[in-house]
């Protein structure tokens, strides 16, 4: 006798054994597909030396950064107009660009300085799109916390973080819909925590993925800082910085970023990690 049946009545009649509901075997094929879909769609990357998972190409990781610019500088204020900040900023990113592996990559790498001067924030879109606050650049005083933030958004992009994270919500995505379906039943209300939990599951995974996506982050930005002359203990100062500001922040900031204190501890590991027998002179602060 086969185990799948059609789905029973509830009242627990037919023939004896285990019965699996048809919503269940549905759910079932999703999920299957969304997994099979997500571990078969790796790419090696150099950069980070490891193997992603990823199911959209590097020119469609820049289409979708182009697209999303505009919209991400109306965001905040649009543009900004200090032609030295900019200056800046331009200098600093097109130098670790250059003088790093990641100029290797099929990424091109475009620097935003945005109008609105109380956010504090910088984040990259995929593909090469880095935008920073003036808000933030008020706050860094030297060359090397500018180059050390910028590297950190660089590495974002150099590690296709962006495109980790769409086949991670892909996967999430074709989970949560199997979890509910397999759950939810319209004629018994009890089950709506059920897709409830599940969507909160789902929300968790996707942090927990963001938040190693952000440790990675600093690593590479200690070793594109580097390598591009910067001093990479300015992103303990930088950490530092925000660690100050985030006490007048909403708890919102953490949701998206480790606690500042513990980035530190990682960052001054990388530092050891990258120069053994320790930073070397020279390097602009």
């Amino acid at each position: 006798m086969s185990v799948f049946a059609n789905e029973s009545s509830g009242d627990g009649a037919g023939s004896p054994g285990f019965r699996i509901s048809g919503r269940l075997v549905i759910a079932l094929i999703i999920a299957a597909i969304s997994i099979i879909g997500y571990l078969s769609s790796t790419e090696y990357n150099p950069i980070t030396n490891q193997k992603q998972h990823v199911d959209i190409s590097p020119k469609q990781e820049i289409a979708l950064g182009m697209q999303a610019a505009p919209e991400m500088t109306n965001e905040y204020g649009g543009a900004s107009h200090n032609q030295a900040m900019i200056s800046e900023v331009n200098d600093i990113g097109n130098s670790i660009v250059a003088k790093t592996e990641v100029s290797s990559t099929p990424y091109k790498f475009d620097f935003h300085v945005l109008a609105d001067p109380k956010t504090i924030n910088a984040f990259a879109l995929p593909g090469g799109q880095v935008f920073i606050t003036e808000g933030l650049l008020n706050l860094l005083t030297t060359k090397g916390e500018i180059a050390c933030t910028l590297a950190h958004e660089i590495g974002h992009v150099a590690a296709r973080h962006s495109a980790q994270q769409i086949a991670k919500q892909k996967l999430s995505q074709g989970l949560t819909g199997a979890a509910v379906l397999a759950t939810y039943d319209p004629n018994d209300p009890s089950t709506q925590n059920n897709a409830a939990v599940a969507a909160l599951i789902a929300q968790v995974v996707s942090l927990k993925f963001g938040r190693q996506d952000e440790l990675e982050a600093d690593k590479l930005g200690v070793r594109f800082a580097g390598k591009a002359g910067y001093d990479p203990r300015s992103m303990i100062k930088v950490m530092e910085k925000l660690e100050k500001a985030s006490q007048s922040r909403t708890p919102e900031f953490f949701s998206t970023h480790p606690n500042p204190e513990h980035r530190i501890t990682r960052i001054e590991q990388a530092i050891k990690e990258e120069y053994p027998n320790g930073v070397p002179d020279g390097l602009t602060q």
